[in-house]
């Protein structure tokens, strides 16, 4: 049995992961969307929705360049993320708070995701794998840009809107 502890292992591993990472991802968009009080955030949710549909079909083409069918392997770091922001839509819902806590969970979604895509993308460079890190870096760049929204908007009016209800 060949031993399974090559970069190409370990890059073919975390795909996998944030695989299922983006997937569950998906899911979880529509409700933060729903809980989301600003109707500006809730376009984001919707909007970074549709742009994570692009993200993993970028992923399932980066499956393809290595030949290997796109599968994704539970990733219990996005489940506990996706938890944490489903115990604030719950303990948060309809209060002034609710939108910033719903930015933090997103940020620890996007934080998460941009470790994930720039770890792959290094591992791609050294692979030598150039279209798998054209397609990573374009979802990284997607990454950071969400990240920044959520900031713009946490600045602009949720974190004081939370702190004015207190």
């Amino acid at each position: 049995m060949a031993s399974h502890n090559t970069l190409d292992d370990l890059f073919l591993d975390t795909l996998k992961d944030i695989y299922y990472a983006e997937r569950q991802i998906l899911k979880a968009l529509p409700k933060m969307a729903k809980a989301a009080h600003s109707e500006e955030l809730r376009m984001a949710f919707e909007e970074h929705r549709h742009e994570t549909e692009g993200q993993v079909e970028r992923l399932q083409k980066v499956f393809d360049v290595l030949g290997k069918p796109a599968r994704g392997k539970t990733c219990e770091a996005i489940q506990g993320i996706i938890e944490e922001g489903e115990e604030i839509m719950s303990d948060f819902k309809g209060t002034p708070a609710i939108d910033a806590g719903l930015i933090s969970s997103a940020q620890a979604v996007e934080h998460y995701e941009m470790a994930r895509y720039g770890t792959l993308k290094r591992w791609a460079k050294i692979l030598k794998m150039t279209e798998a890190v054209e397609l990573l870096d374009a979802t990284l760049k997607e990454e950071a840009a969400a990240d920044e929204k959520l900031t713009k908007l946490a600045d602009a009016s949720a974190n004081e809107t939370a702190k004015a209800a207190a």
